[in-house]
């Protein structure tokens, strides 16, 4: 692992092909010396399935992610809309390095924040409102005066007398350019569940580590995690990304004058098409 590169020099020198649509997510990684477990920031391109840079920092605040943001800045990556779970201090700190940045709120974590409030998995109350605003205003396909239709359908029919579901409402309404920005901007995603796959694979690696010994060794171990990714090729990619099988999503990123980096040997040869 100390001979590899770190992950961000090797994005800085060979790749320039991005997307400019970014999964952005935190795994919170268990270190000794500190009281609870540290957020390790990264994210992938949605269209190469790149992971540009990842940032290990002693906490999950709006310096840690703007540090994370300034140095995507350093390496020109052209960001146009950032995928995200509802946390402020990480598109505040997108907004502030990218002000025209987009950010589109993952569907997948809103919704089950809305469960959550709503005790929809313990309690059926409510079972019919959150149904009919999955079906009236979170189902595909739909337009922005359909959407604007549903909500008023759902606030009839379920929630002219409850407080709490005309809260829930009101908040869709005020956060409609957050929560269905993809509608705008072509191949953008609605959830993070690319990023959640990748912390499902992450969190079966650390599940036999246990832990590490100090904040380097951390750091050491998520740089050469990142580059077997970057560097490993994809078997099983599924519609839209069926043309990705065989091929590594380094190789997407590479610019086009950029052989393969000699500091990381021979590209492993491709299957026979």
């Amino acid at each position: 692992m100390d001979s590899l590169p770190e992950n961000t020099w090797l994005t800085a020198k060979y790749c320039s092909r991005w997307s400019g649509i970014l999964n952005v997510d935190g795994k919170h990684i268990k270190i000794k010396d500190y009281k609870k477990k540290i957020p390790f920031i990264y994210g992938i391109d949605y269209l190469t399935h790149d992971l540009p840079i990842g940032l290990l920092a002693p906490s999950e605040n709006k310096e840690a992610f703007l540090k994370y943001f300034k140095l995507l800045k350093i390496l020109k990556y052209p960001l146009r809309v950032v995928i995200c779970d509802d946390t402020k201090a990480l598109y505040m700190a997108a907004k502030h390095i990218y002000p025209k940045v987009k950010i589109q709120l993952c569907h997948t974590h809103y919704l089950e924040n809305i469960r959550q409030v709503l005790n929809i998995r313990t309690d059926e109350t409510y079972h019919h409102f959150f149904n009919s605003l999955l079906k009236h205003v979170f189902s595909d396909p739909i337009n922005k005066k359909e959407r604007e239709k549903g909500l008023h359908h759902v606030y009839m029919k379920h929630s002219q007398d409850n407080l709490v579901l005309q809260n829930i409402l009101v908040e869709i309404c005020k956060r409609q350019h957050q929560l269905f920005t993809y509608e705008n901007i072509k191949h953008c995603p609605k959830t993070n569940n690319i990023i959640e796959s990748y912390n499902s694979h992450l969190n079966g690696r650390l599940k036999t580590i246990k832990g590490f010994q100090g904040f380097h060794s951390a750091e050491r171990w998520l740089n050469a995690w990142m580059i077997r990714r970057r560097t490993k090729p994809y078997t099983d990619c599924d519609k839209p990304f069926k043309h990705l099988n065989r091929r590594t999503s380094l190789e997407m990123t590479l610019k086009k004058q950029a052989q393969w980096p000699e500091i990381l040997g021979v590209q492993e040869p491709e299957t026979e098409r």
